[in-house]
C-alpha cells in the first residue's frame, strides 16, 4: 500500500489524527525506568493503545538521534511496532544539496522504510528531488510552521506582495508531478489557514502544533468542513503520549486520542 493509498483511507474512515512520538526518556513514567530499554516500552505501550484510532504516527528523529546507535535501533524497532496500514512519517526535515539528500531520502525511505517525511525546500528543487522521485511515498514540506520564529522568515513579503511561505506553496504544486508532495502548515496559523486554503489546491496538508504549542485542531476541522474536503494530519504529540504519567498512561493516551477523533466527527457532522 502506498503512503497516499494509506492516506486516503484513514480519511475516508474519519481518522486524521496523527501521533507524534516525541519521546524524551525524562518525562516518560517513572516506573519504565527499571526496564531494559524505556523509550521501546513506552513507544509500544502507546502504539498498542492508540494504534486503531490513529491514521498515522510521526517519529521525531531528534529525540531518538540524540541517543546515537540505540536511538537509531530505536527507530527501527518503533517502527515495527506499527500496523502496515498506518502512515509512518519521519518527522526529519531534511533538505541539502542533491547527492546530500539523495542519501537522506535512502535513510529514510529504504533504511527506516517510512512512508513520509518532512522536508526544508530552503535550498530549493535540487535539495528536494531525490525524495520526489519516490512516487509511492509523501514528502511533507514546510510552508508555514507553528513556531513563533515562523515570521523570520516565511512571513517575509516578496517584491510581488506575497509571503515567502505562498511562493514555496506555488512551488511545491509545480513540483507535484508525482502527486506526492504535501505541505506542512502549522495548526496555530488558523487566519493564514483560512486565507490560503484554495492556495493549497489538492495537497495534503500535515498541521503540527495542536496543544501545547496552542493550535485549535477544532479550527483546523471548521476549515476543511467548510471547504468539502478531507486530506490532512493534525499532529498531536505531547497532549496524547504524556495525557498521564502514571501507570495507566497507556490507556490515558486512548482515551485522549478517542475523544480527540469525537472532536472531529462532532464538526465534520454539522
Amino acid at each position: 500500500m502506498t503512503a497516499q493509498e494509506k492516506l486516503i483511507k484513514k480519511n475516508s474512515e474519519g481518522k486524521i489524527i496523527c501521533v507524534g512520538l516525541d519521546t524524551d526518556k525524562n518525562k516518560i513514567p517513572k516506573h519504565l525506568m527499571s526496564s531494559s530499554n524505556p523509550i521501546l516500552e513506552f513507544n509500544k505501550a502507546i502504539i498498542e493503545s492508540t494504534s486503531e484510532f490513529a491514521a498515522a504516527y510521526k517519529i521525531n528523529f531528534a529525540f531518538y538521534e540524540r541517543e546515537g546507535s540505540v536511538g537509531f535501533n530505536n527507530i527501527s524497532e518503533t517502527i515495527r511496532f506499527i500496523p502496515d496500514d498506518i502512515l509512518i512519517i519521519a518527522d526529519a526535515k531534511r533538505g541539502d544539496i542533491s547527492n546530500t539528500s539523495q542519501m537522506y531520502a535512502s535513510a529514510v525511505y529504504d533504511y527506516f522504510r517510512c512512508d513520509a517525511v518532512t522536508i526544508n525546500p530552503y535550498m530549493g528543487f535540487d535539495s528536494v528531488n531525490p525524495f520526489l522521485d519516490r512516487k509511492d511515498k509523501i514528502n511533507f514540506i514546510l510552508a508555514l510552521t507553528s513556531n513563533p520564529g515562523a515570521d523570520d522568515f516565511e512571513k517575509l513579503r516578496l517584491s510581488d506582495g506575497s509571503f515567502l511561505f505562498q511562493a514555496v506553496i506555488e512551488k511545491v504544486k509545480r513540483w507535484n508531478i508525482n502527486q506526492n508532495c504535501g505541505i506542512v502548515f502549522g495548526a496555530t496559523k488558523t487566519e493564514e489557514l483560512s486565507e490560503n486554503f484554495k492556495l493549497f489546491e489538492n495537497l495534503p496538508v500535515l498541521f503540527p502544533g495542536v496543544g501545547a504549542q496552542g493550535g485549535s485542531l477544532e479550527e483546523v476541522v471548521k476549515v476543511f468542513r467548510k471547504n468539502s474536503r478531507l486530506n490532512l494530519l493534525i499532529n498531536s504529540s505531547r497532549g496524547i503520549i504524556y495525557k498521564d504519567n502514571s501507570k495507566e498512561f497507556a490507556v490515558s493516551a486512548k482515551n485522549e486520542i478517542i475523544r480527540l477523533n469525537r472532536s472531529v466527527k462532532s464538526i465534520l457532522d454539522m
